[in-house]
């Protein structure tokens, strides 16, 4: 089936071009600000307070790291101000793009009543949403100035929970969900979205951090091993969490394997599904094959290859990753709709079954990652017993 003829599916709307700018922008900066945050806390922090690292390479990446998260602090304002725009234009009978833009539309937007049997006033939740959103930035941006980045620690730590609470609050229901399927789609859609957000802001982070090689001596090699090895880690939490939560919500909006070619949503939602296992498949390029000759080179005190094989093999494939991660977040908002709508489909009922089976499909994607971890350990083990033969 051609794009022309898909474009005429039932029940499909393409986006308008400030809404696609607008909610791809804003997953760009949720990503900037969770991603470098969390993987700040989880990988980079903890390599650069391990001792016997070199202290000049410590320095270089603790400036550098300060001002890309002043920067994803800067990036987060703005793309929020524009996705507040965004639900002021689709609110109600809508309204042009630029005329959302005003403050005034935006205050009557977010001061209006609570809707009839809603427990909270949507203007409410947005307000509390985008409070978060000038607090987390507020405590990025100011990593710009010198004398507060001796604070990096607190301020990242503090950001960290305000960027997480962006996504949380803005998803709470104005109304109570009508059924367990409705609370199920919430929890997926937020696991979805943070999991996501750290996995490709992550990416970004480490490949941004990683093009400050040129200011560094080779021995920086056994730094970088270490942070890319804590990352791994948490790249596959993320991974796990974005295919279990991906499944939940194929599950609910795909009535079968054909809607995914014979309607606008399935087409999309395709492109999405090739684009994330891309990735996943450059992940365990770094995971199958990099990692293991960085162990090997790291515990024989190669420092030359470690340090080639951390700033620059490495990175290269992680650009490609963050590259694709791009294309998914130009893809999303495309992802309006159902499949199931276009196509006539009858709605999934979540029956204890249902539940039952995704219940397993996780226990084996859990194992499946386990095991993994324990491959990319024996190859590690077994070039570097070939070596010492």
């Amino acid at each position: 089936m051609t794009l022309v003829t898909l474009a005429a599916s039932a029940g499909y709307t393409t986006p308008p071009l400030w809404r696609i700018l607008t909610k791809s922008g804003y997953f760009i900066g949720l990503s900037g600000a969770i991603g470098a945050t969390v993987t700040y806390a989880a990988a980079l922090r903890p390599a650069l307070r391990t001792p016997g690292h070199e202290r000049g390479a410590v320095d270089v990446l603790r400036r550098r790291t300060a001002l890309y998260l002043a920067w994803a602090g800067v990036v987060l304002l703005v793309s929020g101000y524009f996705q507040l725009a965004g639900r002021v234009a689709r609110a109600g009978k809508g309204m042009p793009f630029g005329d959302a833009l005003a403050p005034g539309a935006i205050g009557d937007f977010l001061g209006a009543p609570a809707a009839k049997g809603a427990w909270v006033a949507q203007g409410t939740v947005y307000v509390a949403q985008n409070a978060l959103v000038v607090l987390a930035s507020a405590a990025l941006v100011a990593l710009f100035f010198p004398r507060v980045r001796r604070h990096l620690d607190a301020l990242a730590l503090t950001a960290l929970p305000l960027a997480l609470a962006v996504t949380l609050v803005g998803a709470i229901p104005a109304t109570a969900p009508k059924d367990a399927s409705k609370s199920f789609d919430l929890v997926f859609d937020q696991v979805h979205i943070v999991s996501g957000t750290v996995w490709t802001g992550g990416l970004a982070a480490l490949a941004g951090l990683a093009t400050t090689r040129g200011r560094l001596g080779e021995s920086a090699g056994a730094l970088w091993a270490d942070v890319w090895r804590r990352f791994s880690l948490v790249a596959l939490v993320c991974v796990g969490a974005v295919l279990t939560s991906g499944l939940w919500m194929s599950w609910k909006h795909v009535g079968g394997i054909d809607q995914l070619w014979t309607t606008r949503y399935g087409f999309f939602l395709l492109v999405k599904i090739l684009l994330v296992l891309s990735m996943v498949a450059a992940g365990g390029v770094n995971q199958f094959w990099l990692m293991p000759r960085i162990t090997r080179a790291r515990r024989a005190d190669a420092t030359a290859p470690l340090f080639h094989l951390t700033l620059r093999h490495f990175p290269k494939v992680v650009r490609a990753e963050v590259a694709l991660g791009l294309a998914v977040l130009a893809v999303v908002p495309f992802l309006s709709g159902s499949a199931r709508s276009e196509a006539g489909s009858p709605q999934p009922v979540a029956s204890g079954s249902i539940i039952s089976v995704g219940a397993a499909l996780v226990l084996t994607l859990a194992a499946s990652l386990y095991i993994t971890v324990r491959t990319s350990d024996a190859l590690a083990r077994r070039e570097e017993s070939v070596a010492a033969a």
